[in-house]
């Protein structure tokens, strides 16, 4: 594989002290903004799930709520990419932080009034209502999130932000899930949703106090176009066009357990909703951990550590899949976050540090896409969980993805000397 002359002369940054990108003001500022925003997002992943499966113990509608934000996601990211090339960055998370806390209120307000009940058959509609929102939110917003990071802090730091960006999100995946389990079970729903919308005016709050930066510009005035040339300049750039379809890869075939997990948690483990949120807050321990390790880390080898991360995580879904008992399943998700955090941070590092930064817009929104094709394959896994039991779809995927990382490990061999 041709390695490009700007990835030659690409700095690593992994040898540089573990909390050096705090030393910069605006990125401290971000860092703590994007805190409250996982902090409401982690919530979420435990919320939206067990509620709809609550009020209506489907688990085809836990994978239609995925799939009904995963086409917004998808068509709306790649405008999303271009306006963050365009527009001012700090302009666009505002406005999406503050539009989601408008979502998370309105879900909070209808359990509060009785509108969205169980007794309400068709109640359910409003949760469906709020993913397709948050899907075209996410699409907006979620590439200049990561975008903006080169923005703050210079290129010899970029690859420690990223780092400490992905430590900070692993910290809440391991407390926010747990919290919001426990909320649950001592309050109810809408405690968790007045508390999520108020995690995202926080982080709005925190990025207005972002200095103002510059215009990224891509060439031309057609949107269009810009798409086309980002689409090209993808194509065209082997390692970047890897980097996205092998994380594409990994995130498809191993996230749907997320959204699957309500079933697991009340039907096969029998722990209910504190038993889902220690399963979640052991996955981000480990990931936690993965993250601390890889920022403490020089930049080598992260290629080979890419292909392994599907390897680790693929074996370890598939022993989780199967699993019915409690100490085993929280071994084995401990695996299943540690593998998690080494793609999403390996793979965003690589593409943050050879993506050249006219691009870099365009080429995260293609990375944010890869949650909307998550959402797709989840809504296949839970209508096959309604005729096959669960266990058998997501130890199929996981095979799948443990399979096509061995594979890959074998015959790309490009990718195993990137550093």
């Amino acid at each position: 594989m041709a390695v490009s002359e700007h990835r030659k002369t690409a700095p690593s940054v992994f040898g540089l002290k573990m909390l050096s990108s705090l030393k910069v003001p605006s990125y401290r500022i971000y860092f703590f903004g994007t805190l409250a925003h996982y902090a409401a997002m982690s919530m979420q992943i435990v919320t939206g799930p067990l509620l709809i499966y609550r009020l209506t113990e489907s688990p085809a509608l836990l994978g239609t709520m995925s799939l009904v934000s995963a086409a917004p996601m998808i068509a709306i990211s790649v405008f999303g990419g271009a306006f963050a090339d365009r527009m001012q960055k700090k302009k666009i998370l505002i406005a999406g932080l503050l539009c989601s806390s408008v979502v998370a209120l309105s879900i909070a307000l209808s359990l509060a009034t009785g509108v969205l009940n169980r007794e309400s058959p068709g109640s359910w509609w409003i949760l469906v209502g709020a993913s397709i929102v948050q899907g075209i939110i996410m699409g907006l917003m979620m590439p200049a999130l990561q975008a903006i990071i080169p923005e703050i802090v210079n290129r010899e730091q970029l690859m420690n932000a990223i780092a400490l960006n992905t430590l900070g999100m692993n910290l809440l995946s391991l407390m926010a899930p747990a919290i919001a389990g426990f909320m649950i079970d001592a309050f109810d729903f809408k405690a968790v949703y007045f508390t999520m919308c108020g995690f995202y005016i926080c982080a709005a709050l925190f990025i207005s106090f972002i200095p103002a930066r510059g215009q990224t510009i891509a060439g031309g005035s057609n949107i269009m176009a810009d798409i086309q040339k980002g689409f090209r300049y993808i194509r065209q750039d082997s390692l970047i066009l890897f980097v996205l379809a092998f994380t594409l890869i990994i995130v498809v075939l191993s996230m749907p357990y997320q959204q699957l997990l309500p079933i697991f948690v009340d039907d096969i483990l029998k722990v209910g909703a504190r038993g889902m949120g220690i399963l979640m807050s052991v996955s981000g321990a480990g990931a936690l951990i993965g993250s601390i390790f890889l920022a403490s880390l020089p930049g080598k080898k992260r290629g080979l550590m890419l292909l392994g991360s599907g390897i680790v995580t693929g074996i370890a879904l598939i022993v989780f899949s199967f699993s019915s008992h409690w100490i085993l399943s929280l071994a084995f998700i401990f695996f299943v976050g540690l593998g998690q955090t080494f793609r999403m941070t390996i793979g965003s590092s690589l593409l943050q540090a050879y993506t050249q930064d006219v691009y870099m817009g365009r080429v995260m929104s293609i990375l944010n896409m890869q949650w909307g094709f998550m959402s797709l394959c989840t809504f296949v896994a839970g209508m096959l969980a309604d005729i096959i039991k669960v266990q058998w779809v997501l130890g199929s995927l996981a095979m799948l993805l443990t399979a096509l990382s061995i594979l890959s490990l074998a015959f790309v061999r490009g990718i195993r000397k990137i550093d």
